[in-house]
């Protein structure tokens, strides 16, 4: 079993930088190479949604309107962790922030949005709360 832990969420004033970590882990021989991974968030009273997503196979990523020039999702695939680098925090970035991961053949432009609820394997969440 896969498992997913977040950190680095907390409350900044607009304007801030946050970076999140996930670090997965699983059986002896597991490593993230070989799955597509995440970052979902869910704002209080909202559907959860993609906020950027990236291949396992050749690094192709996606972001989600809203956070585009600002947000950059990276990997670590030695260190077995996944990284939101957050910048530029407006008080719409409020939210529980998510990381997951899949097996699954990654599909491109709209995988982030289909994937909101489906992904194989997720983290219990990091709130963000940005506010003055």
């Amino acid at each position: 079993q896969v498992q997913l832990v977040e950190s680095g969420g907390g409350l900044v004033q607009p304007g801030s930088s946050l970076r999140l970590s996930c670090v997965a882990s699983g059986p002896p021989d597991f490593t993230l190479d070989n799955l597509s991974i995440g970052w979902f968030r869910q704002a209080p009273g909202k559907e959860r949604e993609g906020v950027s997503c990236m291949s396992a196979s050749d690094g192709e990523v996606h972001y989600q309107d809203p956070v585009k020039g600002r947000f950059t999702i990276s990997r670590d695939n030695a260190k077995n962790t996944v990284y939101l680098q957050m910048n530029s925090l407006k008080p719409e970035d409020t939210a529980v922030y998510y990381c997951a991961a899949d097996s699954r053949a990654y599909s491109g432009e709209y995988y982030c949005s289909a994937m909101r609820y489906n992904m194989e394997y997720w983290g219990k969440g990091t709130p963000v709360t940005v506010s003055s």
